[in-house]
């Protein structure tokens, strides 16, 4: 039982189990949005807070990430948000423990899971 079974990471499109769609190591499953993510990840977050319906704009979305304290909660809060859009289990700890061991993969696996499944989607990937 490791870790990246557990829903902390996991695999992603809606499928039952509520797993992510991608790996938390996944980046380079798009290697555009890594390149991207890593050198402008508000804007990464900003559409991964709008896809989840935690904010009407990129552009605030971008913006608090750069606003001290008030980011990790918004990055924590916007990671649960995409879960429960998804219906991925995981938990607050989880996320916790994925954006502060890589918080550039999580982004990133966040917004994998937005670009690539509709709430509710089934996606098998055998």
């Amino acid at each position: 039982y490791s870790l990246l079974s557990s829903g902390i990471n996991a695999e992603c499109p809606l499928r039952p189990g509520g797993n992510w769609n991608h790996d938390l190591l996944g980046c380079f499953d798009d290697f555009g949005l890594c390149i991207s993510t890593m050198f402008l990840p508000c804007l990464t977050f900003g559409r991964n807070a709008v896809a989840v319906g935690v904010v009407d704009s990129v552009f605030i979305g971008a913006l608090l990430l750069f606003v001290p304290i008030l980011d990790i909660i918004c990055l924590i809060k916007v990671r649960g948000a995409t879960r429960e859009k998804y219906g991925i289990e995981g938990s607050v700890i989880g996320d916790i423990f994925s954006l502060w061991c890589c918080g550039l993969c999580s982004l990133i696996q966040q917004a994998q899971q937005c670009n690539s499944a509709a709430p509710g989607q089934s996606v098998d990937r055998s």
